[in-house]
């Protein structure tokens, strides 16, 4: 039954999220009292979707660690300047909101492009890893990076940010990786496979209450709010762009090449939603949770594309084969 509840969720992934953060600035009255709940939530996330990795598979994928580098490159260096950049040229001088764009781009990649790949037959090792290197060293990263673009210029509590990704992100994931190695792999397996339904909806729960916390800057829907909804929308399509573009340039087989565009074009941006909550003013959170508007479905197009490419390119190939076994 939990198996056929997973297809089930699997299919509305790109409904989930949307969904969640209309019901989220419908029901705040309601909900926004239990916003506290919102990183124990996540904490089982992670711990849940780090069931499928272990140290073996990450001790592998690093001794070819060239399509990593090119992961965090993209993530921590190409996307925030990016999006820094875009931020400026369109809400110059605005700093609540070009804070709340490069913090899209900043944070780790989303947990849930490990269920893309898996849809789309990409390399799963290399997407756990860069998964897991990713998430152990965002509590670093992350401010690091807000810091170096944003500056003084807006508070930040970087010692708050950094123990929140830890407890969210780091302890969780570390715990399932020693439980994977220390349990056979059927054990893991199943206990992945039963929480992974509860999981998605986890995913849902988290963002409906993100949602309901920044309300107020929803329910009215001003130019402001178009504005931000378009930039973010284009960012997060240019990040797609990007990271198939760098799978190309350094030459990866196909498997990579998916990994690289879901694991680049993808944020865990329930995470950026609670740091953004917690740690910034709610005006800086409105651009991540708008980006959780269309991540799923963003997801969703980019398989339908990349499919239709390697399908013509597979059949491209094997007609030149033919050719050139007749001796055209």
């Amino acid at each position: 039954m939990l198996l056929k509840l997973n297809k089930q969720l699997e299919k509305i992934m790109p409904l989930i999220t949307p969904t969640s953060v209309v019901l989220g600035v419908l029901l705040s009255v309601y909900i926004k009292d239990f916003t506290y709940l919102i990183p124990w939530i996540f904490a089982f996330m992670t711990f849940a979707g780090s069931l499928n990795s272990n140290f073996k598979s990450l001790s592998d994928v690093v001794r070819h660690p060239l399509p990593i580098f090119a992961a965090m490159v993209l993530l921590h260096i190409l996307m925030p300047i990016w999006a820094w950049g875009v931020g400026h040229i369109t809400f110059q001088g605005d700093i609540f909101t070009i804070t709340g764009i490069v913090l899209g781009m900043a944070i780790p990649t989303g947990v849930t492009s490990f269920i893309w790949v898996s849809i789309y037959k990409g390399n799963i090792p290399l997407t756990l890893s860069i998964i897991l290197i990713d998430t152990l060293l965002s509590p670093l990263i992350v401010p690091y990076c807000l810091t170096l673009l944003i500056g003084e210029r807006i508070e930040m509590d970087v010692l708050g940010i950094m123990q929140g990704l830890v407890g969210m992100i780091v302890v969780p994931s570390i715990l399932g990786m020693v439980l994977n190695q220390l349990l056979k792999g059927d054990v893991t397996k199943k206990l992945s496979s039963t929480l992974a339904p509860f999981s998605k909806i986890s995913i849902g729960i988290v963002v409906m209450l993100n949602g309901a916390v920044i309300a107020p800057y929803l329910k009215e829907i001003n130019l402001k709010l178009i504005s931000i909804t378009l930039v973010v929308f284009f960012i997060a399509v240019t990040g797609y762009v990007f990271s198939f573009l760098i799978g190309k340039l350094i030459r990866s087989d196909r498997d990579t090449v998916v990994s690289l565009t879901f694991s680049g074009g993808m944020r865990n941006i329930s995470a950026g939603a609670v740091i953004a909550v917690t740690y910034f003013p709610p005006a800086v959170a409105v651009p991540v949770v708008v980006g959780m508007l269309f991540q799923q479905i963003l997801a969703s197009f980019t398989g339908y594309f990349m499919g239709r490419y390697f399908n013509k390119k597979r059949i491209y190939l094997k007609i030149e084969g033919i050719n050139k076994n007749e001796g055209i």
